[in-house]
């Protein structure tokens, strides 16, 4: 499917094709788990994931439904500790939005390269405190839409033997899935949550209506407080510092040739683009200098020319005057 191809270019160039990292939440050597519909009497499946709301294991997910358990259905599952969620799939405008952030992210860390990127298909380990659980935790597996972690992130992440990330993301986003109100809670209330108590610093969420977007930052007490623009619309980030956009710009979302030459994007898109054009710039200026200085010259010397003609003309009347002073006196 094309929309989940397109945003897990980032995963999929740092994890290759490569086994899973042997952790405590690795998958095991082998399993001989197979997924069959999850259905009682009466109840109806939806064909397009089939095992929502199943539950299984850590180790059953990570063998069996971590990646895509049926060859013929484009699905992608998270696990919530031990049910299995289907991850809906965006609409046109939101994939728009999505790809739109990613290329900023990108260009950031192209410019300032002090983080990497997962996307859509690679998961990590949120593990939050909760003392209703027997072992006073409780763990969930996301999937988010884009997933930045610092280079100085103790979990360790780009090994070619890594499917999954271990540690916490240092900042996420996620798309707003808003084909029923169960997934605009999930994403704007039980992921908020979750990810501020699992210690993710920064929680976007893009919503290219703008009803829900939100941008939160992580504050004492494992909470988030919102992000608020500055006067003229503009949200920054702290995680990646100087990481800026303007919040019309989600909407329009303009080629990154024209960000690079704005300034709120200048410090980090293209810089290079930037160079070329106002070398090209100061060219075109110095061509325009040039020009007006041949043509100024040229001037300059057309009415020389017209000066020593008019010199030249008035001496040949001045020579001429004598004889035609004779011929009247004769």
């Amino acid at each position: 499917m094309e929309s989940r191809e397109t945003l897990h270019d980032s995963s999929q160039s740092q994890t290759g094709s490569s086994q899973a990292a042997k952790t405590d939440l690795s998958e095991p050597a082998g399993s001989s788990m197979q997924a069959g519909p999850l259905a009682s009497p009466g109840e109806s499946i939806n064909p397009f994931a089939p095992d929502d709301g199943r539950y299984v294991t850590l180790e059953e997910y990570w063998s069996r439904w971590y990646e895509n358990p049926y060859p013929d259905i484009d699905v992608s599952y998270e696990w919530n500790n031990g049910r299995l969620e289907a991850k809906p799939s965006h609409n046109a405008p939101q994939l728009d939005l999505c790809n739109w952030f990613l290329q900023l992210l990108r260009r950031y860390i192209s410019t300032f390269p002090i983080a990497k990127l997962i996307n859509l298909e690679t998961g990590f380990v949120l593990t939050i405190e909760d003392p209703a659980e027997l072992s006073g935790q409780r763990k969930a597996v996301r999937k988010p839409d884009i997933g930045v972690i610092l280079t100085s992130n103790p979990a360790p992440w780009g090994g070619v033997d890594r499917r999954h990330f271990d540690g916490v993301c240092d900042l996420v986003v996620e798309a707003v899935s808003d084909a029923t109100p169960a997934e605009v809670l999930r994403d704007t209330e039980e992921k908020r949550r979750n990810y501020a108590l699992a210690g993710v610093k920064e929680y976007f969420i893009l919503d290219p209506s703008g009803e829900h977007m939100r941008f939160y930052r992580l504050i004492a007490g494992g909470r988030y407080e919102e992000i608020q623009p500055d006067a003229v619309g503009i949200v920054g980030s702290e995680v990646l510092p100087g990481l800026q956009f303007r919040l019309e710009d989600m909407q329009r979302q303009p080629d990154l040739e024209k960000l690079a030459l704005n300034d709120v994007y200048s410090g980090y898109v293209l810089p290079g683009y930037q160079i070329a054009v106002k070398r090209a710039e100061a060219a075109a200026q110095r061509a325009d200098v040039e020009a007006a200085a041949r043509q100024a010259a040229e001037q300059r010397l057309e009415r020389e020319a017209a000066a020593r003609r008019e010199a030249e003309e008035r001496l040949r009347e001045m020579k001429a005057e004598p004889a035609r002073l004779r011929r009247q006196s004769s």
